[in-house]
């Protein structure tokens, strides 16, 4: 896929101002020059484009909020001017894999006064008779080279420490609490359920209950209709005995 239709896909509904972080890894240049980036990605802060074929920067537009730029694994051998005209506010540069080879080529970046972490790994540069000195007295401004300080003490991971500190911040409240959840849902449901058990058994009671009831009243209906069908038939017999009564008179 080549670069201008990768970064209108990467767009996703947005327009170019309302993207701060923009991928376009993998994708093709057609001429080794950068394509499809223009003055309107006015708000991006994070740019990368690894292993994209590039081998000049000259097309790159003014980006004057871009903090971090990855381009690993491209041809770029030199010209990085543009980089301070463009991208002024440059803290964070990977040109590993690329064809930097002398001292000369990186002399441009003096221009990038916030660098503080520049990665040339995998460039022929690194094979230099005393490179890292070499490249901490040209770039003073340079914090980190190639991942370790000039006492060799490791660069953090930014978006590692974050998301280290977000899980810190997160996980001992947050993790407390589920537990804590997790508990009262335990004796809850255990409460609940002895709750609901003694409603059904209570329920059940009542059911009986209702059901010797009603048999109690069926029965004394029972006996009262049987009460008022003999008080009946004697009141029949007492009538033909008066009858018979009648009769002899």
């Amino acid at each position: 896929m080549d670069m201008k239709k990768r970064i209108s896909l990467e767009l996703r509904n947005r327009t170019p101002a309302e993207v701060a972080e923009l991928v376009v890894d993998n994708c093709r240049t057609s001429d080794g020059e950068v394509e499809g980036l223009t003055d309107d990605f006015k708000e991006l802060e994070f740019l990368s484009m690894v292993n994209v074929g590039l081998t000049s920067l000259a097309k790159l537009p003014s980006l004057p909020k871009l903090r971090k730029l990855e381009l690993s694994d491209n041809n770029i051998s030199g010209h990085l001017e543009t980089l301070s005209e463009k991208s002024p506010n440059l803290t964070y540069l990977n040109l590993s894999g690329n064809k930097i080879k002398e001292l000369s080529n990186v002399e441009a970046l003096q221009n990038l006064k916030n660098l503080k972490s520049l990665d040339l790994f995998n460039c022929e540069i690194t094979t230099l008779e005393e490179y890292r000195e070499s490249i901490f007295e040209l770039l003073p401004q340079v914090t980190y080279l190639d991942g370790f300080d000039q006492e060799d003490n490791e660069a953090p991971d930014s978006e590692a420490d974050d998301d280290d500190d977000d899980e810190a911040e997160d996980g001992a409240g947050p993790t407390g609490d589920y537990e804590d959840e997790d508990e009262e849902g335990s004796e809850g449901g255990e409460v609940g359920l002895s709750y609901l058990m003694k409603e059904r058994i209570q329920d059940e009671e009542d059911d009986d209950d209702y059901a010797e009831e009603e048999k109690e009243k069926e029965e004394k209906a029972g006996v009262k209709g049987e009460k008022r069908k003999r008080d009946v038939e004697d009141e029949g017999e007492d009538d033909d005995d008066d009858d018979d009564d009648d009769d002899d008179d």
